[in-house]
């Protein structure tokens, strides 16, 4: 189980050193609107990627802890720093915390578990992610965040995430950017291929279908992954694209769902409960199922649905909640 994992492939489009937003997509998903209601706050999510910026304003304050399986920096388990940049883009997109400058994730209040499971160079060995993966069940971590990838079924890795399932934690993956745009076509990454996981998808900040984005039978649904402002490196700012620059929204989603259904229902949801709640608040955008799987995320539908007609038809239907 050699080095066949890697970041799913993404494009940096700028750097910015200075911003003070919140980033499209995260308004596209109407996090801001629950915002009254949950932010996140004691939600635990482990974040597996390539570690973290851990000194950048906006993402210190959320991280609690954390572990490096990588052989950077001799392999010492108490540094997970990031020195790709990758996972601290992740990381922001999920919860940078709400400051007078910089940018605003989609659960502000959430807790940050950097699990550092790819090195420098963005890949690793499926050992470390296996490893990783235990590691945030044992921390008990309620999510678990992964933007990364291999062409390989590793059995192994398939029943690491399959008892963390059973532990109650949701995982959530990248489904990957080999897509052709044929709907037709299945391109196939893992583990967000998985049955077991929550697969996601890419569109545009126009709702649009990513090109790149993987299409196939395990699609769940999709989120805003082009043009994505969120941190990076040395306390900067960049603007990436990918399904990786997905993943983050979902998980981010899932954390303010979680706090805000507990809260509702006074009592712990199971993980199929909060999945259930997750999908309850996708809307399809007219494409394949295996582009976009149950539709986009948009976390006040639910408000909406009590206004219009529940018999209208995929693309009205959107049309009609966001008017």
């Amino acid at each position: 189980m050699k080095h066949n994992v890697h970041v799913i492939p993404y494009k940096i489009n700028q750097q910015e050193e200075m911003v003070n937003e919140v980033p499209k997509g995260v308004e596209m998903i109407q996090a801001p609107s629950i915002w009254s209601k949950s932010k996140g706050t004691g939600v635990k999510i482990a974040i597996l990627d390539t570690g973290c910026d851990l000194d950048h304003p906006d993402l210190k304050d959320r991280i609690i802890g954390g572990k490096n399986f990588t052989d950077d920096d001799n392999s010492n388990q108490e540094k997970f720093e990031d020195y790709n940049g990758h996972g601290t883009h992740v990381a922001g997109t999920i919860a940078a915390s709400e400051n007078e400058a910089g940018v605003t994730g989609v659960a502000p209040e959430a807790e940050l578990l950097i699990v550092k499971v790819l090195n420098k160079d963005g890949s690793g060995q499926y050992e470390w992610i296996i490893n990783g993966i235990n590691y945030a069940v044992e921390q008990q971590a309620d999510i678990i965040s992964m933007s990364l990838g291999g062409p390989n079924d590793v059995p192994e890795l398939h029943e690491a995430i399959k008892n963390a399932v059973n532990n109650q934690v949701l995982v959530v993956c990248a489904a990957g950017n080999e897509g052709d745009g044929d709907e037709n076509t299945d391109e196939l990454a893992y583990p967000g291929c998985y049955n077991e996981v929550i697969s996601i998808g890419a569109v545009n900040l126009e709702r649009e279908s990513s090109q790149f984005s993987n299409s196939h039978p395990e699609i769940d649904l999709v989120a805003p992954g082009e043009d994505i402002l969120s941190t990076f490196l040395n306390g900067k700012y960049a603007s990436l694209s990918g399904t990786s620059m997905a993943t983050p929204h979902v998980t981010g989603a899932l954390a303010l769902i979680k706090e805000m259904c507990n809260k509702e229902f006074d009592r712990k949801l199971t993980e199929p409960e909060l999945y259930a709640q997750l999908i309850r608040r996708t809307v399809p955008l007219g494409n394949s199922p295996k582009l976009e799987g149950n539709g986009f995320l948009y976390l006040t539908v639910l408000e909406h649905l009590n206004s219009i007609y529940k018999d209208e038809v995929n693309g009205k239907l959107f049309n009609k909640i966001i008017s």
